[in-house]
């Protein structure tokens, strides 16, 4: 049986007569989560979890029409029992479960194993057919424990502090932004720019506490900054709105920095690998649980991760989506919110 198909305008369910994830306008679209490789203007109706909602009005628009459901809870679309389940890639993101005649698939979305303490904790699906993501789905990406990164970041602020530094961080203003806060609470004053604070009021409308913070003014009071912890988007990296901070010592939080040679790293102080996806043994190890007869891989490290599943024995293919460009469409985003900085 096949539940899902790959088309031009994204993964279709025919039998639910649905889309999930879709990167074209359609008529009902699933979302997985609200970063915006995965989340798209243009659909009639929206379903995604609780958390999502807000994000999707933040980033899309008040108008959609958008319904929001919890974590397990059922529903039945044109006789397809679909339900929604903890992905771990940042709040409200979601692995949808579809389920037709005893038949089920997993789509994942992305996806993080590691508990980072914001998100709700990833929730293992046994299924039939799973799709994975594989950004990261290489022998060299190995994440450190979540309170051993938050140390490393810890220090960093502490060491800047000693040398009069100002600590600015580099990170996706959804879901690495906040992170980041919990890292460094109580180390400082926390100040972050204008899109990192819009999606935080999306984080806090759904009672997800954050460290205090401030909307950074780099305009009129960069002096405020001075030797605190300034959290921006990564377009502003290199751009007039850091050199206007009082003393800034720069590092970026992503995976990418796991590799020292990394795109961008020669033009910041430090890079933390800090990631909301999972690494290799987090792949490997969700696909061998969910015991799935056949595996898609949609996006990252496609055909190495794919070429290994099938010579350990599991069934897997590539499949050619639109997602993985999160950074590119932050960018963008947050590129024209910078003119209001």
């Amino acid at each position: 049986m096949k539940l899902i198909t790959f088309t031009k305008k994204g993964i279709y369910c025919p039998q639910g007569k649905f889309y999930i994830d879709p990167w074209r306008p359609v008529d009902f679209a699933i979302i997985t989560h609200g970063h915006a490789d995965h989340a798209r203007w243009g659909m009639k109706n929206y379903l995604c979890h609780h958390f999502t909602k807000p994000i999707l009005y933040q980033r899309i628009g008040v108008d959609i029409n958008c319904q929001s459901v919890e974590y397990g809870e059922k529903i039945n679309i044109n006789g397809v029992n679909v339900s929604l389940h903890p992905a771990g890639h940042i709040i409200g993101s979601a692995q949808i479960r579809l389920e037709y005649k005893g038949f089920v698939t997993v789509v994942s979305g992305d996806y993080k194993v590691q508990n980072d303490g914001l998100s709700t904790p990833f929730e293992l699906i046994k299924c039939h057919e799973f799709v994975t993501e594989s950004t990261f789905g290489l022998p060299i990406y190995n994440w450190l424990e979540i309170d051993d990164l938050n140390k490393k970041l810890q220090n960093w602020v502490l060491k800047n502090k000693e040398n009069n530094k100002t600590s600015v961080f580099i990170g996706y203003s959804l879901g690495k932004a906040q992170r980041i806060m919990k890292a460094v609470e109580g180390l400082g004053k926390i100040y972050v720019h204008y899109s990192i604070g819009k999606l935080n009021e999306a984080f806090e409308s759904v009672g997800i506490h954050l460290p205090t913070y401030e909307i950074a003014d780099f305009r009129e009071h960069p002096k405020d900054l001075e030797h605190e912890i300034v959290i921006v988007p990564p377009a502003l990296l290199d751009s007039n709105v850091i050199r206007k901070i009082p003393d800034p010592a720069t590092a970026i939080c992503s995976g990418w920095m796991q590799v020292r040679g990394a795109r961008r790293w020669r033009s910041a102080d430090a890079g933390f690998a800090m990631s909301d996806h999972a690494d290799w043994k987090g792949l490997l190890q969700t696909v061998k649980a969910t015991e799935a007869e056949i595996v898609h891989v949609t996006h990252g490290q496609t055909e190495i991760f794919s070429k290994y599943l099938n010579e350990t024995g599991i069934k897997a293919d590539v499949v050619e989506t639109l997602f993985g460009e999160e950074e590119e469409e932050e960018t963008e985003q947050e590129t024209i919110k910078t003119s209001e900085s």
